[in-house]
């Protein structure tokens, strides 16, 4: 659960911004983005663990290590992109079909990561799937109604969450390894 919360807290920060975005917000924009979020996050995981579960066979005396950079990696770009930037351009339409699918393969990019590391540790991953999938729709939905009220203010501090709740689960399945 606690990965699931990570992974989406990227893509309930993105919902905030649609939130903050779109107006005025319908119910069924705010479901169009939970959607896709939630779908490509409950994907990406698959396809990592696919992935890493070919690759376990060269890497088995080194998986908690690769679980933890990767992890570490994902968080800290999570923690980097929490600070404000100021060359960054206004914010695109998300109702638009090309910018919400690149926004969510985007956000999800860091599950694939997460997927190959749950390969490594030889963690089942359908379960987990479901769960981040799940766990990334309903925080999207409310996410895009939480940007109507909050706005800005919110975005930067759950990307930093994010980052590190990654960074603590890779720290934990370092510390928790038993060779």
């Amino acid at each position: 659960m606690l990965v699931a919360v990570g992974l989406s807290l990227d893509a309930f920060a993105i919902a905030v911004s649609c939130g903050i975005t779109i107006k005025p917000v319908r119910l069924r924009d705010a479901l169009t983005i939970a959607v896709f979020f939630g779908w490509f996050q409950a994907l990406m995981p698959v396809l990592g663990w696919l992935a890493g579960t070919g690759l376990r066979g060269f890497i088995t005396g080194i998986d908690h290590w690769v679980a933890f950079v990767l992890l570490t990696a994902v968080g800290g770009k999570m923690i980097y992109e929490s600070f404000p930037n100021p060359d960054s351009k206004p914010a695109a339409d998300p109702r638009n079909f090309l910018i919400l699918l690149m926004l969510a393969v985007a956000t999800s990019i860091d599950a694939l990561a997460v997927g190959i590391g749950l390969s490594f540790i030889k963690v089942a991953i359908i379960r987990p799937a479901i769960i981040i999938g799940a766990v990334t729709f309903g925080l999207s939905f409310l996410g895009v109604y939480i940007g109507i009220k909050v706005g800005r203010l919110l975005k930067r501090k759950v990307e930093l969450a994010g980052g590190l709740i990654l960074i603590l689960i890779g720290i934990k399945i370092l510390i928790e390894h038993r060779p």
